[in-house]
């Protein structure tokens, strides 16, 4: 009995994937909830397990295809010691027929037209589809197999090739066989296409400020054990800056908003996004309701989605209806940035290492642990005034957090 293996529901408004990677290949033992194949969403990463043990029968969709919701991706061929079917082969010539050596013979044209992403990038890449050899059922040319066929060469026909547009200037010899081209994932084609719309669309602008961490430090330094040993987890200073951003929000709510057509809507509750660098990129899974949240729950959340964004486990829904951002460049050294807004919200906080400087307290100059913040947010929503007002009730309340305990 065969099984048919289809593209799973992917999340609200993700109707497809990219196959990333096949893990059986036709004719190999399959077990229960083995992991067959890996999708690319423009959110998240997904492997798609086998529903019973089996043979991997036929692969229908290859790697660099893109599917949709309920494509058939392939068969799989039930019970331990069920055989696949034969992969298909191309008929076998007769000694009256022989045929041409495969180097000379031309591409055999397709009985199926190309998938619509490869007709996409045919057509993008002016590139003639009879020059392109297809990988997919009954020959049909699959994204994956237009971008190979680019990087062997493949071109428009000389009639078409009139202004042939680059996306790139053409490396010179000596260092085009020094280069490695690799296929940009969902996942970091979505971030650039996100990041840039956010520039083009919204007035950003980016205001700074520094803030003294050594209360912070101190608090932390004095109760972190005890506060680990009840709590099961790090206290860390996500969670002062989670509840100094959510306090914030309450008394400049415009930062908290976002723009709809004509209309400004403001949210009476806080999504916190939490940037995450991964292996596959930066993700940004949202803390629900973290102006209700204590600073244990806050980083619990916080690190548990750290873990499974490394993992690769975080889920679409993980990662939607965030209304402000934070990231924290500081764990990788960063001093100073202005943080690209995550659209359609209109803040995010960035930021910084702490580093000891110099600073004048009471008329002495003093050493103090210090880190610089920017806030990046759109001048469409947000004034000035309100802008700079919000940094500052961040600083307020993380230089004196008994002003977070006590709500003030």
């Amino acid at each position: 009995m065969a099984t048919e293996i289809k593209v799973p529901t992917l999340g609200e408004s993700v109707t497809e994937a990219t196959i990333g990677q096949w893990f059986k290949k036709t004719g190999e033992a399959v077990q229960a909830d083995e992991p067959l194949v890996e999708l690319e969403t423009d959110k998240v990463t997904i492997e798609v397990p086998a529903p019973v043990a089996g043979t991997m029968g036929d692969i229908v969709a290859a790697e660099g295809e893109t599917v949709e919701v309920g494509s058939l991706l392939a068969m799989l061929m039930e019970g331990a010691g069920a055989a696949a079917p034969a992969p298909a082969a191309a008929a076998k010539p007769s000694d009256a027929e022989p045929t041409a050596p495969a180097a000379a013979a031309p591409v055999a044209p397709s009985s199926m037209p190309p998938a619509p992403a490869a007709a996409k990038m045919l057509a993008e890449k002016k590139v003639d589809a009879s020059a392109v050899a297809g990988s997919g059922v009954r020959g049909q040319v699959l994204k994956g197999d237009v971008i190979n066929a680019i990087a062997a060469g493949a071109t428009a026909p000389a009639a078409a090739v009139a202004a042939p547009v680059a996306s790139r200037p053409a490396s010179v010899a000596e260092d085009a066989v020094r280069e490695e081209r690799v296929r940009m994932t969902k996942l970091r084609q979505t971030i650039a296409r996100r990041l840039k719309d956010a520039q083009n669309t919204a007035a950003m602008l980016t205001t700074f400020n520094d803030v003294d961490m050594s209360a912070v430090m101190n608090l932390r330094k004095e109760y972190k054990d005890l506060f680990e040993k009840k709590h099961g987890v790090r206290l860390g200073f996500m969670g002062f800056f989670a509840k100094a951003v959510c306090q914030a929000l309450k008394e400049i709510p415009a930062v908290n908003a976002e723009i709809d057509g004509t209309d400004l809507v403001y949210k009476n509750f806080v999504h916190l996004g939490v940037a995450v660098g991964s292996p596959r990129g930066l993700v940004v899974p949202v803390v629900r309701d973290a102006d209700q949240m204590s600073i244990a729950e806050i980083e619990k959340s916080i690190g548990e989605f750290g873990r499974r964004a490394r993992d690769g486990q975080l889920t679409i829904a993980e990662m939607q209806g965030g209304t402000f951002t934070v990231s924290n460049g500081g764990v990788y050294g960063s001093m100073m940035s202005t943080p690209i807004l995550n659209a359609p919200q209109s803040g995010i906080l960035g930021m910084h290492r702490i580093e000891d400087r110099p600073v004048v307290r009471n008329g002495e100059i003093v050493i103090r642990p210090m880190m610089y913040l920017a806030l990046s947010y759109d001048h469409r929503v947000v004034d000035g005034k309100e802008a700079v007002t919000f940094l500052v009730r961040i600083k307020e309340g993380l230089e004196d957090p008994q002003r977070l305990v006590l709500d003030l």
